[in-house]
């Protein structure tokens, strides 16, 4: 996310969830849009026009090499037939033979110049084509004008030396003139066909290269929206409902993704909070009628009890009136224990924390539930290996919670059962100690399993338990930044595990497995 996109959410963060989507929204839409379609077309055009540039450029050098060609023919002709004129003009001056051989010869390569003129104008200047003429033209009036001379019987006069040595000059200047056109135009020619050679690699290599780029830029314009989105379901996922803000200039189909990934999150967050809105009226209901629950049977025996000792003091002896105010007391201290446990359950103070050894508190906690265990006959046994870990909490809370546990076990087995206690360093979690409780009872059901730590919940007889011990221990486990975890064992009863962070770890700042908490990021 660039600075500008940061300082975006920053100033969203300031508002509501739905107000904060909502803008994100609009942040989003209100952008200069350009679809994935329109680039997808753009970028086919491009390869068309190159494709159409390429071979407009082809058939242009082939039409040119076209002219070329048959400009080099009718060069090559012209100069064979002045070449022609030329032999015939020196059998002429030194054999005698006729000289309509030379004419017949020069007015050949005339009609061919002549021919040749549409080629001869897109290849040559109009001084070159102009000079070609002009010295053809030249040597036969030179021709015409010895011909003229030598029908008059002017063979060896002046005039006629001069005839001949301007034939002469002008019959080598256009054979020189034509040799060097010829030359100059194969040259050309090579050069186009060198050029041709070369052009398709030149043109696999262009098109290798935009079809890179072409290939990045679309990557980059899809692949990135779709890692950007990839990230917010992950984002989601993780219970981040923070909204998508625009990451570019331009929207495109991936905006309206991102638009219903930003609805989807507002009516994610909407009825979570509804949802959590009814678990915590559900939680109330529960707790409001456990408290009434448990406070009325004590109540209802204190009512009753006061009501015959109201009624019934002047026949009652005083031992019948002692026995009725000990029930009272009695019902009293039941009541005060309910609300006790209830105040644990909600107390929210500060632990006192001090340095602890497992080992000492597990044997004192065992040794507080001898007399239960000796009632139920049942036997207990405790293993704590050496070198453990101290511990830094609450004595008096955790003395509370392993006795729960332990006293929760004793309940649950018949008349010579067992209960194992065990300490040991995590294998699971790096940094923690583990209590497990385990019992050799009837185990717990798994349709109850998942209710055990609820407040009031409970499997004992009425008048035996207030639902209360579990969500307590549990309470201050996590308040010493550990957990307990329940799990019932077929036909073997049931194992508690109680993790608690070692002193090198402080109490309250981990999870178990030695990780810091996941915080949001932004």
């Amino acid at each position: 996310m660039s600075g500008e996109e940061e300082g975006t959410a920053m100033g969203l963060e300031e508002r509501g969830p739905s107000e904060e989507g909502r803008a994100a929204d609009r942040a989003l839409l209100h952008r200069p849009g350009i679809s994935i379609r329109t680039r997808l077309t753009l970028g086919f055009l491009a390869f068309f026009f190159l494709s159409a540039a390429v071979t407009v450029a082809a058939w242009y050098m082939l039409d040119r090499l076209e002219v070329r060609i048959r400009f080099l023919e009718a060069a090559d002709r012209y100069t064979l037939e002045i070449q022609q004129a030329r032999r015939f003009e020196k059998n002429h001056f030194l054999y005698g033979t006729p000289l309509s051989d030379v004419e017949e010869h020069a007015e050949n390569a005339e009609a061919l110049l002549q021919k040749s003129e549409e080629e001869a104008g897109r290849i040559l200047s109009r001084r070159d084509f102009a000079l070609m003429r002009e010295h053809l033209r030249t040597y036969r009036g030179l021709l015409r004008e010895l011909d003229a001379l030598e029908r008059a019987g002017g063979t060896n006069g002046p005039r006629r030396a001069e005839i001949e040595a301007e034939l002469r000059n002008h019959g080598t200047q256009m054979v020189t003139f034509a040799l060097e056109l010829a030359q100059k135009e194969k040259a050309n020619v090579a050069a186009t066909l060198a050029l041709f050679h070369r052009l398709p690699a030149v043109f696999l290599v262009v098109l290798l290269v935009l079809v890179v780029l072409t290939a990045n830029f679309l990557a980059r314009q899809m692949l990135g929206p779709l890692t950007r989105l990839m990230a917010a379901t992950e984002r989601i996922a993780r219970g981040d409902f923070s909204p998508i803000v625009p990451a570019r200039r331009y929207r495109d189909e991936f905006t309206n993704l991102a638009v219903a990934l930003n609805t989807m999150m507002r009516e994610l967050v909407h009825r979570q909070e509804i949802l959590v809105q009814s678990h915590k009226l559900q939680a109330v209901g529960t707790l409001t009628a456990g408290v009434a629950h448990e406070l009325n049977n004590p109540l209802n025996n204190i009512v009753l009890t006061a009501e015959m000792l109201k009624e019934d003091y002047p026949t009652l002896s005083d031992r019948e009136r002692l026995e009725m105010v000990e029930d009272l007391v009695g019902q009293a201290e039941r009541a005060q224990k309910i609300v006790k446990n209830l105040l644990d359950f909600a107390r929210q103070g500060e632990i006192a924390a001090e340095r602890l050894d497992l080992g000492e508190l597990l044997r004192h906690t065992v040794s507080l539930a001898g007399n239960q265990v000796r009632m139920k006959g049942a036997r207990i046994q405790l293993e704590v290996p050496p070198g453990l870990p101290p511990l830094h909490g609450d004595r008096q809370s955790l003395v509370q919670v392993f006795l729960n546990l332990i006293l929760n076990g004793v309940d649950a087995v018949a008349k010579g059962g067992h209960v194992w206690v065990e300490a040991r360093e995590s294998s699971e979690y790096a940094g923690f100690v583990e209590v497990r409780v385990r019992d050799d009872g009837h185990g717990i059901p798994s349709h109850v399993l998942p209710h055990i730590f609820d407040p009031f919940f409970t499997t004992k007889a009425r008048g035996k338990g207030t639902g209360l011990g579990l969500s307590v221990s549990l309470g201050i486990a996590r308040q010493h930044g550990g957990d307990i975890r329940a799990e019932s064992l077929p036909r073997r009863g049931a194992l508690f595990t109680v993790l608690l962070p070692a002193s090198r770890v402080p109490a309250g700042g981990a999870e178990p497995g030695g990780r810091e908490p996941e915080r949001a990021v932004e």
